[in-house]
């Protein structure tokens, strides 16, 4: 998503250029070039898909659009294991029209955890439940904290159910660093992703998401949580940023890479 601006071939040439092993990829433009020419194009150059984004949305009230949901997770399960990777990353959903349940919203994501969870172990697919800042609570997620988190993925298996780490979405929660050491002790840290928090954020909020060193966090205390917590996995930049994506895709590609190096590695 950081260069969605390039077609799949043109991110998989970028990255084998630049020494970029890894690639998170996102659900719409792989149905768009194909899943099993995604998983072979990526297969064929020898890069590793980190995780698949996204599933989720597991609040709706209506029996119909619960149903809905639940079978879009399904093949969301399915593209993850033909692209051969083990984490689907689940955006839960915010409140339905009309409702101030939280609570409510909440136990709707664990009676979905609870179907799609042994579907997903039969695939060899672990689901990382991923907390978002809470201005996109009513909206988008209404997990907002590691802690929400962890307290719904702790009712299954890890193998079946983690939680996505992301330092945009928990970079302000002072409690965040302890529930990173829980999560690791649990085994339930199943993707760590990069990006900055910069100001004025733009109109919706949602694609403001800055570039690695221009923002407010500090990427290598992070990781440092992280690799405390015993996690060993891909680290992945994810961006959303309308001035970035207006820029040329391999530019701002090997700028990332760059970033990552001065103030991640």
């Amino acid at each position: 998503m950081t260069v969605k601006q390039l077609s799949l071939p043109e991110l998989v040439d970028a990255c084998l250029e630049l020494g970029v092993p890894g690639v998170g990829l996102w659900r719409a433009p792989v149905q768009e070039y194909g899943v099993e020419a995604t998983a072979k194009l990526l297969r064929d150059a020898g890069l590793a898909v980190t995780t698949l984004c996204r599933g989720g949305f597991f609040t709706a009230i209506d029996p119909a659009e619960r149903a809905e949901a639940l079978a879009d997770n399904r093949r969301a399960i399915d593209e993850a294991a033909t692209l051969g990777t083990d984490t689907l990353v689940l955006v839960s959903g915010g409140l339905p029209a009309g409702s101030t349940d939280l609570r409510g919203a909440r136990e709707r994501i664990a009676d979905a955890l609870t179907e799609l969870g042994p579907y997903a172990e039969k695939h060899g697919v672990r689901l990382a439940i991923e907390p978002l800042h809470p201005m996109y609570a009513s909206d988008r997620c209404v997990v907002s904290t590691l802690t929400q988190a962890l307290d719904l993925a702790e009712r299954f298996p890890a193998h079946q159910v983690g939680v996505a780490v992301d330092t945009y979405h928990i970079w302000w929660d002072d409690n965040a660093p302890a529930q990173i050491a829980r999560a690791g002790a649990g085994g339930r840290i199943h993707t760590f992703q990069l990006a900055d928090w910069t100001t004025p954020l733009p109109e919706g909020v949602l694609n403001g998401r800055g570039q690695i060193g221009d923002g407010s966090i500090d990427m290598r205390e992070w990781r440092g949580y992280v690799e405390a917590a015993g996690y060993t996995g891909p680290i992945e930049v994810e961006l959303f940023n309308d001035t970035l994506w207006a820029r040329d895709g391999r530019e701002l590609l090997a700028e990332t890479a760059a970033r990552f190096v001065e103030h991640a590695a």
